[in-house]
């Protein structure tokens, strides 16, 4: 009899779903008839600002739903209490650049930003340049590109293997590190509780997976280089080593400056790797990691949307530079 009731049961809300998904389809069917019907029997110049409308609605609705809306709401409640009722003024942002422990986070972040950008686009312009004139480059760049493949948890739990460390030495060494520490003749340490070490070592992972993107990025580039400007250096006696300071960064120095920025980006909003490796525990933490445990873990609704402020202005410049530099290329082609 109980099963038979809740069979019922589902069977009821299975049918108002769909009675709800018909009524929607059939809602949006009419605005949408409508809307055309309005467009016919009115000015041409109408017609096109219905159409615009129209199609550009739905994106609109979700931008501001999905973006607009929960970054006002984040500015709002920057400026609030732990739990919003109250209205605090700075002393969230103040908090923010005075407690030590944030002031750490911020360092973190400092370094994220400026190691991880440029060994990865060092890296991958490397081994652009190296794989240009490889008659079969394909295998080579495969296996560069393949960690893009891998999540940023999946490469955390991988690194985690390679940076294990076993105290006891009764216990085989498991962690690749480690093990390659004690054949160099190296008494390997606990890697990811030794800072500031452990930061520099969670960016190799970041680095890993970035180096691919940057590869393949500068790698198209250099083959857009006219031959004939490779050729007339050459012809001039340049080595290699003067074509490439001299020709190859020059030509494709655009396309460098929107993969440091790129990258950039990705550094100061890292967080799967911190809290997959480490939770952000053993100075390692940076400001995205923070802002969580501050919103959802300390359930403070003020520091956590300061601190997504503080990254959100972090991207701004970022961003409107790559904008501004592109305008600059597209003016002067």
């Amino acid at each position: 009899m109980l099963e038979l009731a809740a069979r019922q049961s589902q069977l009821e809300q299975a049918a108002s779903k769909l009675t709800g998904l018909v009524i929607t389809i059939i809602v949006f069917a009419i605005i949408v008839s409508l809307a055309f019907y309005l467009a016919e029997r009115t000015s041409e110049r109408v017609q096109r600002l219905v159409k615009y409308l129209l199609f550009l609605a739905p994106a609109l609705i979700f931008l501001f739903v999905g973006l607009i809306a929960p970054a006002i709401r984040t500015l709002y409640l920057s400026f609030r209490d732990a739990r919003g009722d109250n209205f605090v003024g700075l002393e969230n942002y103040i908090w923010a650049f005075t407690q030590p422990e944030i002031l750490q986070i911020l360092r973190n972040t400092g370094i994220w930003m400026l190691v991880a950008p440029i060994a990865s686009t060092a890296l991958g312009l490397t081994i652009a340049v190296l794989t240009d004139r490889m008659k079969r480059p394909g295998l080579v760049k495969s296996l560069i590109f393949m960690p893009m493949a891998i999540s940023f948890v999946g490469a955390g739990i991988i690194w985690k293997f390679v940076y294990q460390f076993q105290p006891n030495d009764r216990v085989a060494e498991i962690g690749l590190l480690s093990q390659i520490a004690e054949w160099l003749g190296f008494v390997p340490t606990n890697w990811i509780l030794t800072a500031p070490l452990n930061t520099f070592l969670l960016i190799v992972v970041f680095v890993w997976i970035q180096t691919g993107f940057a590869m393949v990025i500068l790698s198209a580039a250099i083959k857009a280089i006219p031959e004939e400007i490779l050729e007339a250096s050459m012809l001039d006696g340049a080595s290699g080593w003067k074509r490439f300071a001299r020709v190859t960064v020059p030509m494709i120095r655009g396309t460098i400056i929107v993969v440091l920025s790129t990258i950039t980006i990705g550094a100061l909003k890292v967080f799967d790797i911190i809290r997959t490796m480490t939770g952000g525990n053993f100075k390692t933490s940076v400001i995205a990691n923070e802002m969580y445990n501050q919103s959802f873990r300390a359930l403070n609704y003020g520091t956590g949307s300061a601190l997504a402020i503080i990254l959100f202005l972090g991207v701004i410049p970022l961003v409107a530079y790559n904008v501004m530099h592109l305008r600059r290329e597209r003016s002067e082609r």
